[in-house]
């Protein structure tokens, strides 16, 4: 099978964890643990958020003069080769013998027009007390949203098109690479009167631009992987249940949080209305269990009714 999985910035960085060096190594091994024996029988290819990381370096560049601060599209990439780096080196020895491992910028394009420029959405960055967010607001001219008990920063979050580099994902794959690409969403571009390409201040939401890389390779199955153990209606109410397995039509009668469960539950949706194969979302310890229907939620345009996991 091909099998895309995308690792949500909260498998890679606990809620309320510092975001060092040493908390995300520690988390991506975690990661690869997890993913790795997939590979045995399996093509992989990994994708990852970077809404913690892409925020830190947006705060660290508001350091600088004004002017002097590297805009999105930059800190896209280099976030994308930072932790691309870091699941690259924890996979590496960890892979069936003769399995090689790769980290491929990726730019993703991107409608200039789009809706989501003139409304941000993404979250990226630490979390802020009410009281500081309003300054930062007052400050910087962020747009901020409230998540929980505190707040966040959110930017342009535009609907990715086309994955520039898809045909090199596909190279890659023919040689049985694991190929860790589209990471945070991939670089968002925006084509040019004179056929070239342009970087735009955004970033892409990693499940959708998962969910697209998916359906371009035709893959076979699209894990989202997270920290939450499946997908629960009505959450978060006290009558919320876990689904183990449903179809997308039934999927669609519940309401998910928009910067949290909801894109991947529309990320999975896309891929297996437009694929005709399976999603699963669930935690990321959980991932060959996931496929195999053992943990967290399938999507399957087969499901008929909602089947619910037992307390």
């Amino acid at each position: 099978m091909r099998i895309v999985i995308a690792l949500g910035g909260n498998a890679l960085l606990r809620r309320g964890e510092a975001l060092s060096a040493e908390n995300q190594r520690r988390n991506v091994r975690l990661a690869a643990q997890a993913i790795a024996p997939l590979a045995q029988d399996h093509d992989l290819v990994i994708t990852h958020g970077n809404g913690p990381q892409v925020g830190l370096l947006a705060l660290q560049g508001a350091a600088y003069q004004e002017g002097e601060a590297y805009p999105l599209d930059i800190l896209d990439a280099e976030t994308e080769g930072m932790v691309g780096y870091l699941i690259e080196q924890e996979l590496i020895g960890r892979l069936p013998s003769g399995r090689q491992c790769a980290t491929l910028l990726t730019q993703i394009e991107v409608d200039p027009e789009d809706f989501g420029f003139n409304h941000p959405s993404k979250p990226i960055g630490p979390f802020y007390p009410s009281a500081e967010a309003d300054t930062l607001i007052q400050e910087r001219g962020w747009s901020i949203i409230h998540d929980g008990d505190q707040c966040r920063r959110v930017v342009p979050s535009p609907q990715p098109k086309r994955i520039l580099e898809l045909g090199v994902i596909e190279l890659l794959l023919q040689q049985q690479v694991v190929t860790i690409c589209a990471g945070g969403g991939g670089i968002p571009v925006v084509r040019l009167d004179d056929g070239g390409l342009e970087g735009v201040e955004a970033v892409i939401d990693k499940d959708l631009a998962s969910s697209l890389l998916a359906r371009e390779l035709k893959a076979d199955a699209l894990l989202l992987l997270t920290d939450v153990e499946a997908v629960y209606s009505a959450w978060p109410a006290d009558q919320a249940r876990a689904i183990r397995r449903i179809a997308p039509k039934a999927l669609g009668q519940f309401c998910f949080a928009p910067g949290s469960m909801g894109p991947k539950v529309e990320a999975a949706c896309r891929f297996v209305e437009q694929s005709g194969t399976i999603a699963g979302i669930g935690r990321l310890q959980d991932a060959a269990a996931i496929l195999a229907g053992e943990a967290g939620t399938l999507i399957d345009r087969e499901a008929s009714g909602i089947d619910y996991w037992s307390r």
